[in-house]
């Protein structure tokens, strides 16, 4: 059974800094996708980063700069380092991957592309 387990959200005040993990279980992602969504209440889930099985990565504008995605040595881990925390970044944060392989190509932004999700982790930004 394929798990993805999120974890490192909490409370920080605007200007700060925290590190997202995500951890998958049960199958291999060395070979896939993985990236980082967040939903704020009220909102759609919205895309935040992604990267793909070589390496490549991507961003939505609004945290370009602020953020960085990785992954671990054994690829099955994803970070989500975040620096510059505003209030608007307030949100649940979900790890994603994607059960295909070896595609250089992917529609990243969109939450469909992604087969396994994690359970979420709350970052609540204070000003």
């Amino acid at each position: 059974q394929v798990q993805l387990a999120a974890s490192g959200g909490g409370l920080v005040q605007a200007g700060g800094s925290l590190r997202l993990s995500c951890a998958a279980s049960g199958r291999s992602f060395s070979s896939s996708a993985m990236g980082w969504f967040r939903q704020a209440p009220g909102k759609e889930r919205e895309f935040v980063a992604a990267i793909g099985w070589l390496g490549s990565l991507y961003y939505a504008d609004s945290v370009k700069g602020r953020f960085t995605i990785s992954r671990g040595s054994a690829k099955n881990t994803v970070y989500l380092q975040m620096h510059s925390l505003s209030p608007e970044d307030t949100a649940v944060y979900f790890c994603a991957a994607d059960a295909a392989t070896y595609l250089s190509v992917f529609n990243y932004k969109l939450p469909t592309t992604y087969d396994y999700w994690g359970q979420g982790t709350q970052v609540t930004v204070s000003s």
